[in-house]
């Protein structure tokens, strides 16, 4: 297994010191990645991507590093055809720049729940966009990895039913580690459901809030509120699935996603020594 950051991982730093994908890259070679994840947010220059995207290329072979995985922002919870078929479009780009990137996943999200819709509508309007999608991952060998993000997928089973639904052996798992803790599923029981359609993984952890704390953190579906931590001192047994990994024979990419308040770069920088030591 390789060892990736995302570049949402650090997400503080960025915005505190005015990171561009240089400079995650160069950070990146410092802690000694194998590679790195990319975000479909973070060009400089959304619309016209071309040439900075060149110069990661050149960043990339300088210093070694794979993409992991490019990630796309997608959602394909829209009531207006013209606006899922938006979203579509949104993740062929995605397929295309990681082909450019040398990267063969494509990170998606599915969409969250609103208003009146119900979970039925919402899973055909998920599977009917990634099914149109599928096609083209299909001719690049590109593989759509559903992160369990949100109402819509957030738990095990609505990620399974989607792939089983979309039927294509293009359609996998990005397994976050600590969003099923947000949906109050124990992560060890989703990766015993998903263990084999896994093709990406987001190695993350949380904590529950203390009472007397004044952080933000997130909110589960529950209302209880978690704090990101470095994996290792949250509610996620990232033993067992790193073992898990080992035993079904898994090659691919842990990509660590820290969402704390610590140092970022401190925190990843501890999160890869760990991650190491599971490794061996």
């Amino acid at each position: 297994m390789k060892i990736s950051v995302s570049m949402y991982s650090l997400a503080s730093t960025l915005k505190k010191e005015n990171w561009s994908v240089i400079d995650f890259i160069k950070y990146a070679d410092q802690i000694a990645l194998d590679g790195v994840e990319l975000l479909d947010i973070y060009w400089k220059n959304k619309e016209n991507k071309e040439e900075e995207m060149q110069e990661v290329v050149e960043a990339l072979n300088k210093y070694n590093l794979q993409v992991s995985a490019y990630d796309v922002t997608n959602n394909f919870i829209k009531e207006a055809v013209a606006d899922r078929a938006q979203e579509a479009e949104k993740v062929k780009d995605g397929i295309r720049t990681a082909k450019k990137l040398g990267s063969n996943i494509v990170r998606v999200f599915c969409g969250d729940l609103r208003g009146d819709l119900t979970y039925e509508e919402g899973q055909a309007w998920i599977v009917e966009g990634l099914k149109e999608c599928a096609e083209l991952a299909e001719q690049e060998k590109v593989y759509l990895a559903i992160e369990n993000h949100g109402l819509l997928a957030g738990k095990s089973r609505q990620v399974e039913d989607i792939i089983r639904n979309v039927n294509s052996s293009y359609v996998k798992s990005t397994f976050d580690t600590g969003n099923f803790l947000l949906v109050h599923e124990k992560p060890t029981s989703a990766f015993d459901r998903l263990k084999n359609d896994i093709i990406n993984v987001h190695f993350k952890d949380f904590r529950e809030k203390l009472p007397d704390e004044t952080l933000k953190g997130f909110k589960s579906l529950e209302g209880v509120e978690l704090i990101g931590t470095v994996p290792g001192d949250g509610e996620v047994d990232l033993f067992y699935i790193v073992n898990g990994l080992k035993e079904v024979g898994y090659k691919g990419w842990l990509s660590i996603e820290y969402e704390g308040f610590d140092d970022a770069k401190e925190a990843n920088e501890e999160a890869v020594n760990r991650l190491k030591q599971l490794l061996r």
